[in-house]
């Protein structure tokens, strides 16, 4: 353990500055804004503090899975997240320690140093294909907020797709960017643009005022969201129920609790709320969506049966991990448990 190293500092953000600063948006990583935003100084420390408490070859490799990728960023923050909040409960634990061949993500020990309990960490994520989309229509949003004009622009629907509208390439990209500064630019300019196959609004408000953009005197353009649909939390439990599998004979082995800490990739819209419905079998229906979203799905439900996950005796519980900084932990311990959540970790 390197208790002095700073990693995330000043060199680490001119680094990033330098390798991605001058490629287009489309080409950086999701998380290029964390990695090198005033705004998430602390939040980077916060990431040194905790890696500078595990040893050098496991900090090392969840370092370098941080900022290399997309689908990788949230799930390093969300272990180290909870080896925070075990800590911040006044446990002793280790990092992926090995027992009988297999390394559950966290081991907390009792006094005499043996274990006390088995923690897992799982995050809920998109599809791999969202992270692709939606850096190639925050490429486009940068591009159109180079046109002197300030106006909000968003994509019309399109009645001949049955899904969500498909980004263009970067190629294409540069071509609306000028096609709409030439129609937004002149002297009666247009409201609704189409260009190589979208259609572009110009929103206005119900007096048909032209909505102010939040970029000043350049336009804002609301991309589709790249995650409008159905909101589930059926996904998360179904990988829950995939490490009880894997881990509940070594917690039955050493005669200790087995809990699974959950979180979400916010692209996800899955949230503590979800989770709870499904635990107590209310039936609802939730949709995220952005206002440039054309296009959000839709699902069919048997109103006389909701869906209800009911935890196995095997599990002790599970810890919701908060995606909000500073990722706070929210116990949800199972009542039918063979051995019951650690009561430290009630209120971790």
């Amino acid at each position: 353990m390197d208790h002095g190293r700073v990693r995330f500092g000043a060199q680490f953000v001119a680094a990033q500055r330098q390798r991605f600063g001058s490629k287009p948006p489309e080409q950086r990583p999701l998380a290029y804004d964390i990695a090198v935003g005033e705004e998430y100084q602390e939040w980077r420390a916060w990431l040194d503090a905790q890696l500078a408490l595990l040893p050098d070859r496991e900090a090392d490799r969840i370092a370098g899975q941080l900022w290399q990728e997309d689908k990788r960023f949230w799930p390093s923050v969300f272990e180290l997240a909870v080896g925070a909040g075990l800590r911040a409960a006044g446990l002793d634990v280790a990092y992926e320690r090995s027992w009988d061949g297999l390394t559950p993500d966290w081991t907390v020990f009792d006094i005499a140093g043996k274990p006390l309990c088995f923690v897992e960490v799982h995050t809920d994520q998109p599809p791999d294909a969202t992270y692709g989309l939606l850096r190639s229509w925050r490429g486009l949003e940068e591009r159109i907020a180079q046109i002197p004009c300030p106006v909000v622009l968003t994509l019309a629907a399109d009645p001949d797709l049955s899904g969500p509208i498909p980004p263009p390439d970067a190629r294409t990209a540069k071509r609306i960017a000028r096609d709409l500064k030439n129609a937004l630019l002149r002297l009666n300019p247009q409201i609704r643009i189409s260009t190589c196959g979208y259609t572009f609004v110009v929103l206005a408000d119900r007096w048909g005022r032209q909505l102010p953009s939040p970029r000043g005197l350049r336009a804002h353009f609301m991309a589709p969201s790249g995650g409008a649909g159905v909101v589930s939390a059926w996904q998360l439990v179904e990988r829950v129920g995939e490490k009880i599998a894997k881990y509940r004979e070594l917690a039955a082995t050493y005669e200790v609790p087995l809990v699974v800490a959950v979180g979400a990739h916010r692209f996800t819209g899955v949230g503590l709320e979800e989770l709870d419905d499904l635990l107590a079998g209310r039936q609802t229906i939730t949709f995220q969506f952005n206002a440039g979203d054309p296009f959000i799905g839709e699902q069919t439900v048997q109103l006389d049966r909701p869906r209800h996950w009911r935890m196995p005796p095997e599990l002790s519980g599970l810890l919701w991990i908060s995606n909000q900084f500073p990722f706070a932990l929210t116990a949800r311990p199972n009542p039918t448990a063979q051995r019951p959540m650690p009561h430290a970790l009630l209120n971790p």
